[in-house]
């Protein structure tokens, strides 16, 4: 697999000249850098070695005033050659460099002591001591320190040896299922169009793929692919590549965007973060405290919101979360720096633990789901990431950047979640799943609510699905409800009778006035027949208007006792069905019926005959074919 190196140290120590010397390629290449002697930009070359491996090298600016543009470098690479010159030893940016390394989770790397053609032997040991014991505590403690000269030629091919000897025993761990490429430089080529480098950190690309560059989501295609001046048609991970894009400008690309398939980043302006300060920061960082956050190849203001406390103290980690003005896309474990203002110096880093930062209130319960997204176990962090998400759950393709598993490691760590009912699918359209932990709250409110809803409404015989969803279900998604409603009724708890739900013991229960009420409108019903009584004698009894009596009226209906024909006009069921029969009966030797005909089998007045006929047209029993009606055929 494709290695990254990169160089680190102080201005003037000779990191271009030795790249220059171990490579033959000048990475200076702006008129700027040349006439002032100084990297300002990013460089590239590459070292090849006689088995047709090749290392591919980032050469990095020293001074401080472009430390931006060494981050921005020094996110992709896998080890770092630390250059220090023999006539200057440690300066400061031998210093910020080497943290700014660490915080990238860099691990390993070589030293490199320039310079040796211009100091004697005696200062050369010295300075060969120094660097060791400086370097003993940080993760270059024990590296080789290999004394060079790239106007002599002196310790090259030491140099070389030594790098070779760390590459073949490298291996970079580089996810292959979402390729991205944070962009450091963009340009337009005659003949070409636009074209934007950087290094293609993790997947592969293509020609022809169509990509995206986020966050701004504009879409485009690869036309071509160069690695390291050559033309390719797969350009892998680890390796510093070129792309050349059809169907976008120049103008509207920017450093620091990310190149990447459609559909794989979701950007976000909030990230959870553990970030750790440096021992040597100056001073603690504060809540709220905006700083230069850099991610990748962007810098971007940032401030930082700490959820437990009010300071974060020089050597301390913490669980935070980083708010941009502008979203930012990212993948969980990426490395991330951060620089102050006054004085302008790096401070502070980590990693991102979900780059789809969860809103939560300071010093809360949720703190611990937080902290558990640090935690090595992945199905810890999944669990974690689920239930910080609550009802909205996560999809596969958000759990692909929220964890550091590829599709099929997640797959089966999900499949396995699943079994243990503590990761739940509830949407199998976008692969949306939600908490265990969640949907089993969920259930138990609901049973909660519907048992409340019964005590306030005992006369109803439960709630109407559409009401459940604009209530209690407000603000939960319809497929998560449908979830928890489906596990209800497959335990039993709950009953649903076409779109009415219920508890399992719930029966429709009257008080003792109320009950006296419903026997009395009943009966009135009753004594009717197929002649009802008018409303407002049927209420007469029960001292209540229809307002008041409503209620007993729907449940009367809901319990299949009264049919209502109309406003304020209803049937004794019964007295009802005895009408539909005798309607039957008599088509059974005619084939029309008219007004009168329909009086003769009922001898009901105008008043009732007319919403009765109607009332049968809609129940499709029968159809009216201008003056008189007919009995309509099956399936009319």
């Amino acid at each position: 697999m494709p290695v990254v190196m990169g160089t680190a140290g102080h201005i003037d120590h000779g990191k271009t000249t030795l790249v220059k010397g171990l490579t033959g390629i000048d990475c200076d290449r702006l008129s700027e850098e040349k006439k002032r002697g100084i990297t300002i930009e990013l460089g590239f070359a590459f070292l090849d070695f006689d088995d047709d491996t090749r290392l591919s090298v980032v050469d990095v600016p020293g001074h401080e005033r472009f430390v931006k543009n060494m981050v921005a470098g020094a996110a992709g690479i896998d080890f770092v050659l630390l250059v220090i010159a023999a006539d200057e030893g440690i300066m400061p940016q031998t210093r910020e460099h080497l943290e700014i390394c660490s915080l990238l989770g860099i691990e390993t790397g070589l030293v490199a002591l320039t310079k040796t053609d211009m100091v004697d032997e005696e200062w050369l040991e010295m300075v060969e001591e120094e660097v060791a014991s400086y370097l003993e505590p940080t993760f270059l403690g024990g590296t080789p320190i290999i004394p060079v000269s790239a106007h002599t030629g002196q310790g090259i091919p030491e140099l070389r040896a030594e790098l070779k000897k760390l590459m073949d025993r490298f291996a970079p761990k580089r996810r292959s299922d979402i390729a991205r490429l944070p962009v450091d430089r963009v340009f337009t080529m005659k003949g070409y169009g636009t074209v934007v480098t950087g290094t293609l950190i993790s997947g592969n690309f293509k020609v022809g793929d169509e990509v995206v560059l986020y966050p701004d989501e504009t879409p485009a295609k690869i036309r071509n692919l160069q690695s390291h001046g050559e033309s390719v048609e797969v350009a892998p991970a680890g390796r510093r590549t070129a792309v050349n894009l059809q169907g976008v400008e120049v103008q509207d690309v920017t450093r620091g965007e990310v190149l990447a398939r459609p559909g794989t980043m979701f950007p976000s302006d909030v990230w959870d973060i553990e970030l750790t300060m440096l021992k040597s920061s100056p001073r603690p960082l504060k809540h709220r405290k905006e700083v230069h956050f850099h991610h990748g190849s962007r810098e971007i203001m940032a401030r930082i919101y700490l959820n437990d406390r009010e300071k974060l103290k020089p050597g301390e980690t913490a669980v935070c979360q980083v708010r941009f003005t502008t979203p930012l896309s990212a993948v969980y474990g990426d490395r991330i720096v951060m620089r102050s203002f006054s004085p302008l110096r790096t401070i502070a880093g980590g990693r991102v633990l979900s780059p789809l930062g969860h809103r939560v209130k300071r010093f809360s319960d949720d703190l611990e789901k937080l902290s558990a997204l640090t935690a090595e176990a992945p199905d810890e962090v999944i669990v974690a990431q689920l239930e910080l998400a609550g009802p909205k759950g996560v999809s596969f393709a958000e759990l692909l950047i929220m964890t550091d598993l590829e599709t099929k490691a997640l797959e089966k760590t999900l499949n396995g979640l699943a079994g243990k009912q503590l990761a739940l699918m509830f949407d199998k359209e976008e692969r949306r799943y939600a908490s265990g932990r969640l949907v089993t709250e969920l259930m138990e409110g609901l049973v909660s609510w519907l048992g409340e809803f019964h005590k306030k409404h005992s006369m109803k015989p439960g709630v109407q699905r559409g009401e459940l969803a604009s209530t209690w279900g407000r603000g939960i998604p319809p497929k998560l409800l449908h979830l928890v409603l489906e596990r209800l009724m497959k335990k039993g708890d709950v009953v649903g009778d076409q779109e009415i739900l219920r508890l399992k013991d719930h029966k429709v229960s009257l008080a003792s006035d109320t009950a006296k009420v419903r026997e009395l409108i009943l009966g009135a019903y009753e004594k009717g027949g197929i002649r009802p009584p008018n409303l407002k004698d049927v209420l007469e009894p029960t001292k209540m208007d229809f307002k008041q009596a409503a209620p007993v009226f729907r449940l009367l209906q809901e319990q299949g006792h009264l049919v209502k024909i109309k406003e304020e006009m209803y049937y004794h069921a019964p007295a009802l069905e005895d009408i539909r029969n005798r309607i039957i009966a008599f088509f059974e030797d005619n084939e029309e019926m008219g007004a009168q005909d329909f009086k003769g089998l009922t001898d009901l007045s105008r008043k009732f005959a007319i919403p009765v006929l109607e009332y049968f047209d809609k129940e499709r029993l029968t159809v009216r074919v201008g003056d008189v009606r007919r009995l309509r055929k099956s399936g009319v």
